[in-house]
């Protein structure tokens, strides 16, 4: 392989593609829409806390105070702290005519059997849904702590007991070490590794779709048959690889850069307290995966999606690997019980989707070095072999025009 070539193709690639306004216009659409919400954030600062307000009320107890008929005697007289959100009333029909004359938006009829069932009866108007949801709210919750309790213990264990649990999580290494110390610690442990993983998985999309568009504007033109006359296919895909990825990856680094910047540097500062908590090697084996997984994708896709006679139909072949790319961000509610389940393990060895899979999965318990260490085998493996595959399909997908070959002849191919 010309190297030199390669670098000729590189460079053509990313600065006639870079200039382009609509590479221009689509970088810009994020860092506008940021400063969009800046302004808009300024103008309506009161408003949106006013609104944020009415939304907490609306959510919690609503805007009227609630009904009560006690029947068992345990929230009788209601607590003066309550008596602003809460209504005692001596009867069910009194409580009734109350709801029907919108004094209150919903009942709560709680029977002489309360202690033993723990049942009560939620009447509303119209709408089942405050009905439904009355449990969740924090305040009926805290009335119903605090009324039972109170007479029986002390003020502060009232408190507690109403709000029982603040967990801190921490997680012990099997060489006794803890990380994630604090709540805000332990989610950033997350952040750092799945952060990078969702980078992969935006690369590969942003830069498949330029290499794509590449390829098939210089079929459709039949410039490719020029092109291929002085640079070998391999060197030709080798170029737009690494020159069309670093382009996506320009567009996605302005997102991000764009994103933190006008966040006021929330994010960056959610990422420092994760590298103080995150271990050096986690964050590290994330870059690898990363930039394994990208190189392995990146060449497939390029093979596989010049046999598109359409930009439609290289897009349609290529959007298996980004598929594949996505399974474990579809199994992360099961992998953040089970890091180091069979499955989550059976899919680390597979090239297609080992990157995604350990950088979800590092974070979240200690894998084993053998996990670790063949996965980076496999994938370093593979890579060669994607080459070999992915060149001898970008060789012949260059020059067909009018009909996807079949699984037969891409076997046929592979074979001569």
């Amino acid at each position: 392989m010309d190297w030199r070539k390669v670098w000729v193709v590189t460079r053509h690639e990313y600065l006639t593609n870079v200039r382009r306004a609509g590479f221009i216009i689509m970088t810009a659409i994020v860092p506008a829409l940021c400063i969009i919400v800046l302004v808009f954030g300024a103008l309506f600062a009161g408003q949106a806390r006013q609104l944020g307000a009415f939304f907490e009320k609306q959510f919690d107890v609503g805007d009227k105070a609630i009904g009560v008929v006690d029947g068992s005697g345990y929230f009788s007289p209601i607590l003066p702290e309550y008596q602003e959100d809460f209504v005692l009333y001596g009867s069910e029909e009194e409580a009734k005519a109350a709801l029907e004359a919108e004094e209150v938006s919903k009942v709560l009829v709680i029977g002489e059997d309360y202690l033993e069932t723990g049942r009560v009866v939620v009447m509303s108007m119209g709408s089942g849904f405050d009905a439904a949801t009355v449990s969740d709210s924090a305040t009926v919750r805290a009335f119903f702590v605090d009324h039972l309790l109170a007479g029986r213990v002390d003020p502060p264990l009232r408190e507690r007991a109403a709000d029982p649990v603040d967990a801190e999580p921490r997680v012990l290494s099997s060489g006794g070490e803890a990380r994630g110390e604090g709540s805000w610690g332990f989610v950033s442990t997350f952040v750092i590794p799945y952060f990078l993983s969702f980078f992969l998985i935006m690369t590969i999309f942003v830069s498949s779709g330029y290499l794509l568009q590449s390829v098939g504007e210089e079929k459709e033109s039949r410039v490719i048959e020029i092109v291929v006359s002085s640079v070998r296919p391999v060197e030709l895909m080798a170029g737009k690889v690494l020159g069309l990825g670093a382009l996506g990856l320009t567009q996605v680094l302005v997102w991000l850069l764009s994103t933190w910047g006008f966040s006021g540097g929330a994010v960056v500062f959610l990422s420092a307290t994760g590298m103080v908590s995150l271990p050096l090697h986690v964050l590290g084996l994330g870059v690898v995966y990363y930039l394994l997984g990208f190189v392995l994708y990146a060449v497939l896709m390029a093979g596989v999606g010049a046999l598109g006679t359409t930009m439609r139909e290289s897009q349609q072949l290529a959007g298996i690997f980004s598929f594949f790319a996505m399974i474990p961000y579809m199994l992360s509610g099961f992998l953040f019980t089970n890091p180091n389940a069979t499955i989550a393990r059976v899919l680390s060895f597979f090239p297609l989707t080992a990157p995604t899979m350990m950088m979800l999965r590092l974070p979240l318990a200690e894998v084993g070095w053998m996990d670790i260490a063949g996965s980076i085998v496999v994938l370093l493996l593979s890579i060669p072999a994607a080459l070999w595959v992915g060149a001898k399909l970008f060789r012949v997908g260059l020059l067909i025009y009018d009909k996807r070959p079949t699984m037969k002849e891409i076997w046929l191919i592979l074979r001569g």
